[in-house]
């Protein structure tokens, strides 16, 4: 389902070109090679939109607005990656008024993580003690192991994938811990083709959530052919002295490429999770990134990673890796200064995009059994959401706009 936020229309009126120019610079600093994210200071390097530089005019902080990066910054999740980047630029990169919002931005994500990481804690014990085999996805526990650092994106929810016969066991421990199943996740749509539960418990002045998992793909992209396989390549990271289940390198670079593939779908930004990419490729060997192609293509993915790889390049440019010189292919028809835009920018009017049938075809390597099978569970996914789901009319409340005043910070959690 794609996002709905008040901020498209601003963005979409305000155009916004050095905006985003902006914050594709600034994630190009963070990702510099041999750059100390938290030492050192280097220029910004000018704005491009392609895996090949080409000559743009240096963006000075005179020239754009710092409410629209807020903005293009939370849509995309890359919010502490612009501050952490910034400490390194020289002194006036930056409009007034925006190191004062990602400096907010980061505190509220700090204290939603903490708290996310204190559940995570309480819930393995729990899933550990009634014997339910399960791993966590994406937060924070993985957000350490890609930066080092446990608070780059706010995650709201605690993510867990069991596998589809363990679910109800799984669904059975939480509610002992005071969790229920939320009423709009109860149907058919969401346990059969999306795969997936919300669970939340109110505590006091805070509510928890849980998205308990026995899928790992939407239908209309192609989901991995082995998602047990998840579990039983977990490994353990130790928080608070407790050994916490998480997926491995190879998958987490998997999920984050999967991640983006649904966002294409969506059409929703998705820069976070293309730094996800890029982060875990540069955590792989040589030897490591052909056995991630080969893993890939055993689970049904490997376009699904390259989309992934090439979005990393477009964004953040090309290394010349055994990965990239294989992603050139995907969805070649789509030059980069579009996809780019795709990946930061899907607001944007003036954007073709590929009709998504034609994206699950590349997705599926153009194999017409494997595409007609995808397709068709598409297709009753879709027809099951129109019985069971009542489309969503309201527009963006209050709390979806971003305001730079007093230090305050709206933003959505990672999902």
């Amino acid at each position: 389902m794609a996002v709905q936020d008040g901020s498209y229309e601003r963005l979409r009126a305000a155009g916004c070109a050095d905006e985003v120019a902006y914050v594709q610079a600034c994630l190009r600093l963070f990702f510099a090679p041999r750059a100390n994210i938290t030492d050192g200071r280097v220029d910004v390097p000018a704005p491009t939109v392609s895996a090949t530089p080409i000559t743009a005019t240096p963006i000075t902080a005179t020239t754009i607005s710092a409410t629209n990066v807020a903005d293009i910054a939370r849509l995309n999740k890359v919010a502490v990656f612009l501050l952490k980047a910034l400490a390194r630029a020289p002194a006036n990169t930056a409009p007034a008024e925006l190191p004062g919002w990602l400096d907010s931005y980061r505190r509220r994500t700090m204290s939603m993580n903490v708290a996310c990481i204190g559940d995570s804690v309480a819930i393995a014990r729990v899933l550990r003690d009634r014997q339910v085999d399960f791993v966590f996805l994406k937060g924070p526990l993985q957000q350490h192991l890609l930066y080092g650092d446990h608070f780059m994106k706010p995650s709201g929810d605690v993510d867990i994938l069991v596998s589809p016969t363990g679910f109800a066991k799984a669904r059975d421990a939480l509610r002992t811990m005071g969790y229920e199943v939320a009423g709009k996740s109860r149907s058919v749509w969401w346990v059969r083709f999306l795969g997936e539960q919300h669970m939340v418990r109110e505590d006091g002045a805070r509510a928890s959530t849980v998205d308990l998992h026995h899928r790992l793909q939407q239908p209309g992209s192609p989901s991995p052919r082995d998602t047990d396989g998840f579990l039983r390549r977990k490994r353990a990271v130790e928080v608070a002295g407790a050994a916490m289940p998480i997926i491995s390198a190879a998958d987490t670079l998997l999920l984050s490429s999967i991640s983006v593939a649904k966002a294409f779908f969506n059409r929703e930004p998705c820069a976070g999770y293309v730094c996800d990419v890029r982060a875990s490729v540069s955590r792989l060997s040589e030897a490591e990134q052909r056995g991630v192609l080969d893993h890939a293509a055993e689970q049904g993915l490997a376009d699904t990673l390259l989309l992934g790889l090439r979005a990393a390049d477009v964004l953040l440019g090309g290394d010349g890796t055994l990965l990239s010189d294989r992603a050139t292919r995907m969805l070649a028809r789509i030059d980069n200064a579009d996809l780019f835009h795709m990946v930061m920018a899907p607001w944007l009017a003036s954007l073709r995009w590929p009709q998504r049938r034609h994206v699950l075809w590349e997705l599926c390597g153009r194999e017409p059994v494997r595409y007609l099978a995808e397709a068709g569970w598409a297709a009753s996914a879709d027809l099951s959401r129109r019985i069971f789901e009542r489309p969503a009319t309201a527009g963006p409340s209050r709390s979806e706009m971003i305001r730079i005043v007093g230090g305050a910070a709206n933003h959505a959690s990672e999902r």
